[in-house]
């Protein structure tokens, strides 16, 4: 089928055409326009911005700790109503099929699952494949794992480091890897409570910046596209800019993504000793092209954050609202913790939201900075449309500052800070730069070749409404949502990286969980055809 889209203002900055043209689709690809051909189809979309489907590189929302943060909180989710008649159970409230449907109202089209416990990734992918429309991705995460610290612990070559890490990516149908407060996990067993960049894992004797650095050199010597992906040391704490300063020091000329850095924007400044470091970190992305980073913008209201970073967790219950929490202290990378947390217009509340705007606009470079709420942990993803506002009108974010605490205002530089996003930065931001970030070259753009990932939005003075209602979405071609509302569904894949097993690492794999375990290794890998899905898989290449 030939379909065409007429007369809208394309923004497209991969291939440098920001102007009014008409977007052409055929068999699930963008096509430059066909000589001497009527389109079968139609849309006209002028006085609309046509974008690349949106890429979210971080939002948790498949796997275990997701499903135990559903289990601790059905009073804050429709899955827990009865089931609605004729229709399908996963149809029952936000559960998984309305992720797909929520994310692609807003012209998302690919997102990323950024916390992947190696050892759950069947349950993981058989979660992510009842996600309709989107494609979706994970990062397998290493980092407190024993095999990684005994490798580091007892000077392994780093070829050994390099086949087990391509061994995990490729097992688990990963897309690129992440470490979690490298080293605190196996250190919370041995009753350590706190632990910084520089601190030693007890019985291995190796250090949270050895563990980072050590598998920063593997990624990137494997070729994965996404540098590795680090959730650092001492998030959420006064001081925790310092933490965040150290590891940005750390890249030393190789690349690394920090996650979800307003979570460490934090100083020690004014009568609470919690202030905004927000420009600081700035300065220090802006100068350093080695990093990238994604920002975990607070928004307000209920949500539950959900990490794997158990250490952190566990010093959260006593803010936990409502007052339960799940606290899981697993074997390697599978701890975490459950926390639920209302985020308030108060001092603190204040505070957090005015350190990610800040973020957001003292970096400079769009290409380097990526539009996150760290589902559900910064605020739901369903607050996009609002952060959208924020971000591109400074009339927005000074009517809602008036309703905040002023003293916690007061320590940011928000108030001075007059940027405003443009819609080509936005299309950067949330189009191009992921699609560039993940090695994901068919994508993010709008160019031949491409898969037909196009978002049409209707201008608005109303920035948000604009965001939250696509007038039209094409997710490979098919047009899968009118007017703000799921027209279609279909199935997405999940996008892996498939490096070649080394065959003595799968045996020392096999040896290693029969000793470790008592169980096959069989109980740790799966077939693509245990996803009841026609080819549930699409490769991505590594880098050569």
């Amino acid at each position: 089928m030939l379909i065409r889209l007429a007369g809208g203002d394309v923004i497209d900055p991969v291939n440098g055409e920001t102007g009014q043209r008409d977007i052409w689709i055929r068999d699930g690809l963008l096509i430059d326009r066909p000589e001497g051909e009527t389109p079968d189809e139609t849309h006209d979309v002028s006085g609309c911005i046509v974008m690349a489907g949106a890429i979210d590189i971080h939002s948790h929302i498949g796997g275990g700790n997701v499903n135990t943060a559903r289990l601790l909180l059905p009073e804050h989710h429709a899955a827990h109503l009865p089931r609605p008649a004729n229709t399908p159970l996963s149809n029952a409230g936000w559960s998984t099929f309305q992720t797909g449907c929520l994310y692609a109202q807003m012209g998302f089209t690919t997102v990323v699952e950024p916390a992947m416990a190696p050892s759950a990734a069947l349950h993981t992918h058989l979660e992510l494949a009842d996600i309709p429309i989107i494609d979706k991705a994970t990062l397998a995460i290493l980092g407190n794992d024993d095999f990684t610290l005994s490798l580091l612990r007892d000077a392994k070559s780093s070829s050994m480091l390099d086949d087990y890490v391509a061994w995990i990516i490729g097992s688990s149908r990963a897309l690129g890897v992440k470490v979690i407060n490298a080293g605190a996990a196996a250190s919370f067993k041995e009753n350590v409570r706190s632990f910084s960049f520089d601190d030693m894992v007890p019985e291995y004797g190796v250090s949270s910046r050895n563990i980072v650095k050590s598998l920063q050199a593997s990624v990137t010597r494997l070729g994965i596209p996404h540098p590795l992906h680090v959730h650092a040391n001492n998030l959420g704490i006064a001081g925790s800019a310092d933490t965040a300063a150290a590891t940005i020091a750390a890249t030393e000329g190789v690349p690394m993504h920090l996650a979800h850095l307003q979570f460490y924007g934090y100083g020690i400044e004014g009568k609470r000793k919690f202030s905004s470091e927000a420009a600081r970190l700035a300065e220090l992305v802006n100068g350093n092209p080695d990093v990238t980073i994604d920002i975990g913008q607070v928004m307000f209201g209920q949500t539950v954050t959900i990490s794997s970073d158990v250490m952190r967790q566990f010093t959260a219950i006593g803010n936990a609202n409502p007052k339960k929490t799940v606290i899981i202290d697993g074997d390697g990378n599978s701890s975490g913790g459950i926390v639920p947390y209302r985020y308030r217009q108060d001092y603190y509340g204040s505070l957090q939201w005015a350190v990610g705007l800040e973020l957001f606009l003292l970096i400079t470079d769009p290409w380097r900075v990526f539009f996150t709420t760290d589902h559900p942990n910064g605020a739901p993803f369903t607050a996009y449309p609002e952060l959208f506002e924020l971000l591109m009108s400074s009339d927005a974010r000074d009517a809602k500052s008036t309703e905040l605490n002023p003293s916690a205002l007061e320590l940011t530089t928000l108030a001075s800070v007059r940027r405003e996003y443009t819609f080509e930065e936005i299309a950067i931001m949330t189009r191009a730069a992921p699609a560039r970030l993940l090695g994901l070259k068919d994508r993010g753009h709008l160019g031949p070749g491409a898969i037909a990932d196009v978002a049409v939005y209707r201008r608005s003075k109303d920035i948000a409404k604009m965001f939250r209602e696509a007038a039209l979405v094409f997710k490979n071609g098919e047009l899968v949502v009118k007017n703000g509302k799921v027209t279609h569904y279909r199935w997405g894949k999940a996008l892996r990286l498939n490096p070649p097993p080394d065959k003595a690492m799968i045996k020392r794999m096999k040896d290693y969980h029969d000793e470790r375990y008592g169980l096959s290794l069989d109980w740790f890998t799966f077939p693509d055809t245990a996803i009841a899905r026609d080819d549930p898989f699409a490769e991505v290449p590594c880098n050569s």
